[in-house]
């Protein structure tokens, strides 16, 4: 056994409290390295009565490791534990004090240790959000509803996007495209920032508790927020809490008085005057932007005068949550107040922070409730769309990347192939509708909550900032129609079927130097087997099914049942979908393993 390999460590994404009366518990080993591992665990003051010892299962594999994981219900909510693992004749048992070639004498000495399943530090997002399809929209480019409040320099809806130009995307815009968004069958929207700015982006905050002026007013989002309540529809705001604008009163008054300023420490100012050396402001600022000064939100001031605005939006208005801006630059003692604050308002709040690398600490329960998964988004634009991953090296990112996080935070991460700062999926994909469609339907028939960005439903394109930005395509005589088709059925596919949504995951094929993937989605009412073709030339698939029902397939599809196995010949870019029989010996493992319905896990086979 490869010792180096193996790792545990309690409490985080090793061994938590998935509910009020569930442990998750899991350890990483070399890949392919072990055969079998067994859990002793028991209680710490009554070992001899309560000890048991329950066998794991492979949960997922990567290129360097395998992952096991345990579902396990404590008799009075706290456990001592240890491992022992199997490869051939060899047995090795694994302490928090070290490896032992024979069992504990006395687990007291060196066993791992949860302490207490405490209530109230159980990490319980939003159940709504695992049900949640999102739809991101950059509010000046979405449609222009009231032509009266456009800012100075408007622009003819359409035109080439700059940083700096103006088309007049509103409020009222939202509002009256609403019937779009219900088409298409989203039931949530995440908006770009809406407060006073100077930017089209919004980004520069000078007024936090007022509506940019040029997009409506703060009853124009109240109704909004209430138009899309009524659609079954949630709505989540932008806070830009790391800076502000140059126009922010607090920082004008700096700028003005300097060191007189009563506002001088609501930032992070090295010298006075406030100016710009070279390219370096003489002040904290978001990068070097000297336009987006860097908030102190240690000072109570600027803590109390955020915590405000963020109870404002959720009281008032009725908003569904926050979408944190650069929120790894922010100390993590304002975000457990800034989570104490807007919770005890509404705790089906939705806290989605804005980090683009391991969240892990931010992700405890006591901060936010999900990050945006970036690496997922890398890791399918890496597979169907930059041919820089095989399948086998997809499989090993996405299994890396659940692998990184509770189940709770994979059900409800927020997973999106585009955004404001990316280039769009179509362009992405090198205008081939074909990736468009794998990479989307993977997206929405993945674990987690997906995101679609305004206008990649209709086939918008578009290089980085500020071209991911262009105007929304209201005329149908220029949108992708058939593209638009093809998202509505698979948006109503994840939401119709709670093994897409919910349901375990796990890898069934993914080939070093294949372009093909199988995989499943499963939970104790169906069955989930979907296959992809990412290649420019047709291939066959087979995979055990003892019957099917096809869901949906490309063009050209052949899909045969021979001796109990699904033979699928795809396309180019093809893909088939499959709704096979759950047996009882399929529920069994799943329910006592992953927690039946409600599991997201996965269990890699290839």
């Amino acid at each position: 056994m490869n010792i180096h390999a193996i790792y545990h460590r309690a409490k985080h994404n090793w061994s938590y409290a998935y509910d009020r009366k569930t442990l998750h518990i899991r350890i990483r080993t070399q890949k392919g390295d072990i055969d079998r591992i067994d859990l002793f665990c028991g209680d710490k003051y009554d070992w001899p009565n309560t000890e048991k010892k329950v066998e794991m299962k492979l949960w997922l594999s990567d290129s360097l490791f395998d992952y096991w994981e345990v579902e396990v219900e404590p008799p009075f909510r706290r456990l001592v534990y240890y491992f022992g693992l199997h490869a051939g004749e060899e047995a090795l048992y694994v302490m928090e004090k070290g490896f032992l070639k024979q069992p504990p004498e006395n687990v007291h000495h060196g066993a791992f240790d949860f302490p207490y399943i405490n209530p109230i530090e159980v990490f319980t997002p939003p159940a709504w959000v695992k049900d949640a399809v999102f739809y991101q929209i950059f509010p000046e480019r979405f449609a222009n509803g009231d032509p009266s409040i456009n800012p100075e320099g408007t622009l003819p809806w359409g035109g080439e996007p700059t940083p700096k130009n103006f088309f007049g995307g509103d409020l009222q815009g939202v509002i009256d495209n609403l019937d779009h968004l219900t088409e298409l069958g989203v039931n949530a929207i995440y908006f770009n920032p809406l407060f006073q700015a100077t930017t089209n982006h919004r980004y520069d905050t000078s007024d936090y508790l007022q509506v940019d002026s040029t997009l409506g007013t703060n009853e124009t989002l109240k109704e909004l927020v209430k138009k899309c309540h009524e659609r079954g529809i949630r709505v989540v705001l932008d806070a830009v809490f790391n800076h502000c604008g140059k126009a922010f009163a607090p920082f004008v008054d700096v700028l003005e008085k300097g060191e007189q300023s009563k506002y001088k420490d609501w930032f992070y100012v090295r010298e006075f005057p406030l100016t710009v050396k070279g390219y370096i402001p003489t002040y904290e600022t978001f990068g070097f932007e000297p336009i987006m000064p860097k908030l102190n939100t240690e000072n109570p001031e600027v803590k109390e005068y955020l915590l405000k605005v963020a109870r404002y939006w959720i009281e008032e208005v009725g908003i569904d949550g926050w979408r944190l801006d650069v929120a790894n630059e922010v100390d993590h003692h304002f975000w457990r107040e800034f989570r104490q604050t807007v919770k005890g308002i509404n705790p089906d709040a939705y806290i989605l922070g804005e980090i683009m690398h391991d969240s892990l600490p931010w992700l405890q329960g006591d901060q936010f409730d999900a990050v945006m998964n970036y690496p997922f988004t890398n890791a399918v634009f890496d597979f169907f769309a930059r041919d820089q991953l095989d399948a086998a090296g997809f499989s090993s990112a996405i299994c890396t990347q659940l692998a990184s996080y509770q189940r709770q935070v994979n059900e409800v991460s927020f997973n999106l192939l585009g955004s404001h700062d990316t280039s769009r999926l179509m362009t992405a994909c090198k205008d081939n509708e074909g990736l468009v469609k794998l990479s989307t339907l993977f997206k929405l028939t993945y674990p987690g909550a997906p995101c679609i960005y305004y206008g990649d439903e209709i086939g918008l394109d578009g290089e980085n900032d500020p071209y991911c930005r262009k105007c929304m395509e209201w005329d149908r005589e220029k949108r992708n129609e058939s593209l638009f088709d093809f998202f509505k059925w698979a948006v109503a596919l994840r939401k119709n079927n709670s093994a897409l949504r919910t349901g375990s995951f796990s890898f069934i094929q993914a080939d070093e130097g294949s372009d093909q993937i199988i995989y499943e989605r499963a939970d104790s009412k169906d069955r989930f087997i979907i296959l992809m073709n990412k290649g420019g030339q047709p291939a066959t698939l087979v995979t055990d099914a003892a019957s099917f029902t096809r869901i949906d397939t490309n063009t050209n599809t052949s899909v045969t049942l021979v001796d109990g196995k699904v033979n699928v010949t795809l396309p180019a870019y093809g893909y088939a979908v499959l709704r096979t029989d759950v047996t009882s010996e399929q529920k069994q493992p799943q329910a006592n393993v992953a927690g039946g319905a409600a599991a997201a896990v996965a269990s890699v086979k290839a």
